[in-house]
């Protein structure tokens, strides 16, 4: 669009002279009979003309420099709107990220023969939703429940012997791997009255490592909006 608008103007301006040197030879031929005084004004007028052409001419040149500019600034603009792109899709749990972090791996305690083991309580959405306030609320940046990526759109429910997460059902033992400072992390877990010490009041064992490195898998299900609206700023 840029290189349109150039190429209109440098046409217009050549067309222009053109018309004005036709103009001033046609008007020249006709005047050669004519009085002196009258020479002085057609040098004077040409002399006006070429001025003017030369106006143009810088005028064609400083816009020239402005579309180039204005290119340049709209590739900035484009490169800082890719950054935010990919920093709202990273924030949105699209992209696989990876980083220092913690794995949990959390299961009932096994019951002993003749204490009705069977009576024993499955790990319960409740449970493994503080687990994910928790880890987020000490500075985690990414979470994922045997592979599932949770976001802000992620259902973690109690679905009979299973906990769904975004819709797929999943079986203890629950591996639970967070990426974040591991030591924050870990130490948060393991506070006096923390979640270690009331998951075990409900006979659900919680093993924790620290890791160098992890690898959370990106959210692959269905993104949906569909009765909120943004608000215009004021």
């Amino acid at each position: 669009m840029n290189r349109s608008f150039f190429i209109s103007i440098s046409f217009v301006t050549i067309v222009l002279g053109v018309i004005l040197a036709v103009q001033f030879r046609a008007t020249s031929a006709g005047d050669n009979v004519g009085p002196r005084n009258r020479e002085q004004e057609l040098a004077l007028e040409k002399k006006s003309l070429v001025e003017d052409l030369h106006k143009l001419r810088t005028e064609i040149a400083d816009l020239s420099v402005k579309l180039e500019q204005a290119g340049i600034g709209q590739r900035e603009s484009e490169e800082a709107l890719g950054r935010e792109l990919v920093k709202i899709k990273q924030f949105a749990g699209l992209y696989q990220v990876s980083g220092p972090g913690v794995e949990l791996l959390v299961e009932r305690r096994p019951g002993e023969p003749g204490l009705g083991a069977v009576d024993f309580p499955n790990v319960t959405d409740a449970q493994l939703l503080k687990l994910v306030n928790e880890l987020f609320s000490a500075g985690s940046d990414a979470i994922a429940i045997n592979g599932q990526r949770i976001t802000a759109i992620s259902e973690v429910r109690l679905a009979g012997n299973h906990v769904n997460v975004n819709g797929t059902p999943l079986s203890p033992p629950y591996r639970i791997i967070a990426i974040g400072d591991a030591s924050v992390l870990k130490n948060r877990l393991e506070l006096k009255e923390g979640l270690v010490e009331y998951l075990s009041e409900y006979d659900v064992l919680m093993q924790i490592q620290e890791k160098e490195e992890i690898t959370i898998p990106a959210f692959t299900g269905e993104l949906y909006f569909d009765y909120g609206k943004p608000v215009k700023e004021s």
